[in-house]
């Protein structure tokens, strides 16, 4: 069995803005090498595409994208749409996908229930090798290594060769992003979720509805909205769900 080869991890890694042109590039040619290019999300959530510290789209100006109205980065709906992303969030390790299915070496009962009619043209790809990037706070990014030839539908091979190298420079290359690039914390430092927070939001996160909740902790309704509500503004979270999520995330509750 060959030997993983990830001499290139520093290449990839960013610890300042100024690096991330070159970092990306780094990216770019090692995709480049086995005749893919690369097509980057920091944050699937995001509209945003990783940009450099200039701002430029590195979809565009790095990775080889053409810049034009109908592509990838500028559908605020493919997110939604597309097959791809839903899988990212059921899976943490590479895989490959295309009109068939998801491929990857152990089964994922989750990504066999999604949807992929019409995958082409809802992932805007015939065929690719993925790697989600699971993150702290929730954060789920996604790299995708396409096919120069975009005839090309089967990449089982490319996968076997290159899919835990793809992974690692990846990730690397994401999480480092992300963390340069993060303006705002997800968590501010020092913020706790206090205790009646958390019994609140471990009766959420198993369905229990505010009255419920009310009841058995003898408590009135709004004592345990104002908990929640709390939690939420705590943890920067947009809504309930988002707010038990991440609390699972950092630890106060469980989710099993």
């Amino acid at each position: 069995m060959a030997q993983l080869s990830i001499d290139k991890l520093d290449d990839v890694r960013i610890r300042k803005p100024e690096d991330i042109q070159r970092a990306a590039k780094a990216l770019a040619d090692i995709a480049a090498a086995e005749n893919m290019k690369v097509a980057p999300a920091h944050d699937i959530a995001d509209k945003r595409t990783p940009v450099d510290m200039e701002g430029n789209v590195l979809a565009a100006t790095v990775f080889g994208w053409p810049d034009t109205d109908d592509v990838w980065w500028r559908n605020p709906r493919i997110a939604l749409e597309s097959p791809i992303t839903s899988a990212c969030r059921f899976e943490n390790e590479p895989f490959w996908v295309n009109a068939e299915g998801f491929h990857l070496p152990a089964p994922n009962k989750y990504l066999e229930s999604i949807d992929i009619s019409n995958f082409e043209a809802r992932a805007r790809t015939r065929a690719a090798i993925i790697v989600p990037v699971h993150m702290a706070f929730g954060q789920i990014g996604a790299v995708s290594f396409d096919p120069d030839d975009s005839e090309k539908t089967d990449l089982s091979e490319e996968f076997a060769r290159n899919g835990d190298k793809f992974g690692i420079y990846a990730r690397a290359f994401i999480e480092s992003y992300s963390r340069i690039m993060g303006a705002i914390q997800a968590l501010p430092p020092g913020s706790r979720l206090s205790k009646r927070e958390v019994e609140c939001l471990r009766w959420a996160a198993i369905g229990k509805t505010d009255m419920e909740i009310s009841m058995i902790m003898s408590r009135s309704r709004a004592t345990v909205r104002f908990h929640i509500h709390n939690a939420s503004t705590k943890l920067n979270a947009v809504n309930r769900s988002q707010t038990v999520f991440k609390a699972a995330q950092l630890g106060y509750i469980s989710l099993g």
